[in-house]
């Protein structure tokens, strides 16, 4: 009787942390991919950019009065609507910079690397929407692994804008940043000269685990298991999978690695990782003090010297 006492006691207490377990890896799994989604508040974002950066505003309001600043959809083979703004150049140009936005932002909070390269180095710009963020339809945010894709119909997108002498960096910034690496590993067209990456991380599964550490104070085992599991089934893609270290590693392109001294959301390891696995040729810059994502805040006058320079070796 005691011995059957205890094998029922023992169920009971494994059922709970089986029951705990797959609880927790949907609730993570949501927190993750379906969060408060900042990146669809359009009117926030525009005001948000605009105390941060207020030379944007006289920027963007005079794209818009001369009917230069233009959006434009797609429709992705999965059928989702998908949107980008593009801009011309001031003077015709085939030099072009596709900008990649991060986690839970959109294309307009992108609108200061498109001055960077639209007002200082006279590029022609393209800003998607990836993936449930701005205009663009979906679910459930992707990680940059699913959004790598987008990007390359979004990357025909630019040479069907700009022509055949189109000239195409692609920039992004953080999940953004991981997405142009991710992009980096693929096939593409030739007018891609070269990518910047700005703060983004090695897996998702390294960033995942980092987080969970950082804002639960838990191990990866079993919890991150269980939701990479749960990824898999839902979504079709694992946190594994989803590696812009081993896409770089694919990449002969140049590409140019940028990340605050200080970041520790996105941690700063992860770029000497990173470096380390993409051949030549490649330059890496560590902005001094700086956090995540705010390279170019802290330093607008180094982070646009540094981006001309590299940039100014590959597109001419």
């Amino acid at each position: 009787m005691k011995h059957k006492t205890l094998f029922t006691y023992t169920a009971i207490v494994f059922a709970i942390l089986v029951g705990s377990i797959i609880a927790g890896s949907f609730y993570l799994l949501d927190f993750s991919l379906k969060p408060q989604n900042r990146g669809k508040d359009i009117e926030g974002s525009y005001q948000y950019m605009y105390s941060q950066y207020p030379y944007l505003k006289p920027w963007v309001d005079s794209l818009k009065q001369a009917n230069a600043l233009k959006d434009t959809f797609i429709h992705a083979k999965d059928g989702m609507m998908l949107h980008a703004f593009h801009a011309k150049a001031a003077r015709p140009t085939g030099k072009t910079a596709v900008i990649i936005h991060g986690y839970t932002d959109n294309a307009i909070r992108m609108f200061m690397i498109g001055y960077l390269y639209h007002k200082e180095l006279g590029y022609n710009i393209l800003l998607p929407d990836l993936r449930n963020t701005g205009l663009s339809q979906g679910g459930y945010i992707q990680m940059g692994w699913h959004d790598r894709l987008d990007v390359l119909q979004w990357l025909n997108v630019a040479n069907a804008l700009y022509g055949d002498t189109a000239r195409i960096v692609v920039h992004g910034i953080s999940m953004g940043a991981a997405t142009t690496m991710m992009v980096s590993g693929e096939p593409q067209p030739a007018s891609v000269r070269c990518y910047v990456e700005d703060c983004g991380y090695t897996s998702v599964w390294d960033e995942f685990a980092h987080q969970l550490k950082e804002s639960f104070g838990l191990p990866p085992f079993p919890l991150m298991h269980a939701t990479n599991a749960l990824c898999k089934i839902r979504y079709g893609w694992s946190f594994r999978e989803a590696s812009a270290l081993k896409q770089v590693a694919k990449c002969r392109k140049p590409m140019l690695f940028i990340h605050g001294e200080t970041d520790t959301f996105v941690p700063t390891w992860m770029v000497h990782e990173l470096y380390r696995a993409k051949p030549e040729p490649k330059e890496l810059w560590i902005a001094p003090t700086s956090v995540h994502a705010m390279s170019y805040k802290d330093n607008p006058s180094e982070y646009t010297e540094t981006v001309k320079n590299f940039v100014g070796k590959y597109i001419p």
